[in-house]
């Protein structure tokens, strides 16, 4: 137990600016009192989550939402809130110029427009010292003969180039992908194995981004997770949850039991430490804050469940072929109450056993309520 609960202690999940602004369906964005203003209201929301579930310290950005004139200022904010500033994820996906595509356009003047804000991003990167850039394009096509689809790829191969040649450092580029979204007939980046073809050609510091909700129905998750673990090329994770498509719901909301197999092969394939994890959920009719602590929380259970599985009776099992022996052990580990475990360790670090509940005591939601009255509220597209 004290080694599950060290490699607990050793967790870290990030929390996306994002999540703590408006949002909503495709039919309506819903507002909300209290919603950041700002990129500095953002990181003092951020901040909350950390203080009260341990777990959090890094928020990422998105730019140009996040856009500051100084972004070194910005990143001091941070530190000076308790958090420091993480991944950096770009928009290529909302100006009109990007209808057609952003760096798979066929005009190459999109391109370069596409390709310039991604160098800025890593420009933020430097400024405010992220080590991962996280790049998700919308590109794709509606119709069949629209654009060349191998045109396309050879397009994406050049920017993605770019990019990755401009990184210095230590600084990683995470490429996400999405099974469709809004481009229904292709879409460039459709799959892990596009996004992992893409990483391996560009080098090692290339690594493909799993989101949990962009993949058809019925895709085993962990098996992707498992193969590019073995391969070293599982960069982050953004954690959310779905029923149907890319719903963005509260991590482990929808499945639990998926979330748990997703984290063992984390734990199989030690990836702990290695491997970024972040939140990528929209609040829209939950508040934005407790979302986050709470879903935070779903990630800590699924891991410790992952921790508890006895991996030399699971192997001892497996080589026997004895296959529900196997399934037992699984099982048994996926079917403890780790709460208990989870309230010994926060306690132990001087926080409330349970952090949902020790929020809603503090009177921030209150107090943010009152006190951010007037000006624009942060949300989709700001």
């Amino acid at each position: 137990m004290d080694a599950v609960k060290a490699k607990l202690a050793g967790q870290r999940i990030e929390t996306p600016s994002w999540a703590y602004g408006n949002s909503g369906t495709r039919f309506k964005v819903f507002t909300q009192p209290g919603v950041p203003r700002s990129p500095e209201e953002k990181i003092d929301d951020a901040a909350q989550v950390h203080a009260f579930t341990g777990a959090a310290p890094s928020v990422a950005l998105h730019i140009p939402w996040d856009k500051v004139d100084d972004y070194g200022a910005l990143a001091r904010y941070a530190r000076d809130a308790g958090v420091v500033v993480g991944t950096i994820n770009s928009n290529v996906f909302q100006d009109d110029d990007y209808k057609l595509g952003s760096v798979t356009n066929p005009d190459p003047a999109v391109r370069r427009k596409a390709v310039d804000h991604l160098l800025e991003c890593v420009d933020v990167m430097d400024a405010t010292g992220s080590r991962d850039l996280k790049l998700w394009f919308s590109d794709g096509t509606n119709y069949p003969g629209q654009d060349d689809i191998r045109d396309r790829q050879d397009r994406l191969a050049e920017a993605l180039a770019t990019v990755y040649n401009r990184l210095t450092g230590d600084q990683r580029m995470l490429l996400e992908y999405k099974l469709f979204e809004p481009a229904f007939y292709t879409t460039d980046v459709p799959d892990w194995g596009t996004s992992y073809a893409h990483c391996l050609k560009l080098g090692e510091r290339a690594t493909v981004c799993v989101d949990t909700g962009h993949h058809a129905p019925g895709t085993n998750i962990e098996f992707i997770v498992a193969f590019l673990l073995r391969e070293g090329k599982l960069g982050a994770f953004d954690f959310n949850s779905r029923f149907y498509a890319d719903d963005d719901l509260m991590v482990g909301a929808a499945d639990p039991f998926q979330l748990f197999r997703i984290l063992y092969e984390v734990v199989r394939g030690d990836g702990l430490e290695l491997v970024s994890f972040m939140l990528d959920q929209c609040h829209n009719i939950e508040l934005k804050i407790p979302g986050q602590i709470r879903s935070i929380c779903n990630v800590q259970e699924a891991t410790a469940k992952a921790l508890l599985v006895d991996r030399a009776a699971l192997k001892s099992a497996q080589d026997s072929g004895d296959v529900l022996a196997a399934n037992d052990v699984f099982m048994d580990a996926y079917n403890t109450d780790v709460r208990p475990l989870l309230a010994e360790l926060r306690t132990e670090r001087g926080l409330d056993p349970d952090p949902v509940a020790a929020y809603r005591r503090s009177g921030y939601q209150q107090k943010i309520a009152a006190e951010r009255v007037g000006g624009e509220q942060a949300g989709w597209g700001a």
